[in-house]
């Protein structure tokens, strides 16, 4: 496992299924290779293009969501047990790597973050899993990355893909709308 991306997700950790955590690291070491961005503008840019003057960043936000998306699951299963099983591996993976294709959709000019060529054409819904299925992810696991936004509406999601989903949208909506 690439050290940079260790460094980014040490949560990855979390994910028990050896597999599944080389994939998931994978797909991030993929997206960093073909990226305008660094592993160290994850750590300064804004998480959103969609908030003026937003000062969180883009891996206090994702890793904000991995530890809520997380939670939530262990609650449920201690909670609803077998009549709502949720996967953790497939919860936490997902959550990882549900914005890992903004890495295409995002690049720095003159020094602010904005749009790429690529990101005026393709959502990071869809960038995310077309390098997550280069890396091997399993379907389970790509389906949350794309249903975790918007476009997840039009399609029935998982338990997993509403976990991640809720968890992404409660750490954005209120900075959205405040």
């Amino acid at each position: 496992m690439n050290a940079e991306v260790l460094k980014l997700w040490p949560e990855l950790e979390w994910i028990e299924d050896e597999k599944l955590r080389e994939a998931t690291a994978k797909t991030w070491e993929l997206a960093l290779e073909r990226s305008p961005l660094t592993a160290e503008d994850l750590n300064t840019i804004p998480f959103t293009l969609l908030v003026p003057d937003l000062k969180v960043s883009f891996m206090a936000h994702k890793r904000c969501v991995v530890h809520v998306a997380r939670e939530s699951a262990i609650k449920m299963n201690e909670f609803f047990t077998d009549d709502l099983p949720v996967d953790l591996d497939v919860t936490i993976a997902g959550a990882i790597l549900a914005d890992v294709g903004k890495l295409l959709e995002y690049d720095i000019k003159d020094g602010k973050s904005c749009k790429s060529d690529t990101g005026r054409y393709l959502r990071h819904p869809f960038t995310g899993v077309a390098l997550a299925m280069e890396a091997g992810v399993p379907d389970e696991v790509s389906h949350i990355i794309s249903a975790h936004a918007g476009e997840g509406d039009m399609v029935k999601r998982t338990t997993e893909a509403y976990v991640v989903h809720h968890a992404d949208f409660m750490t954005f909506l209120p900075f959205k709308h405040r």
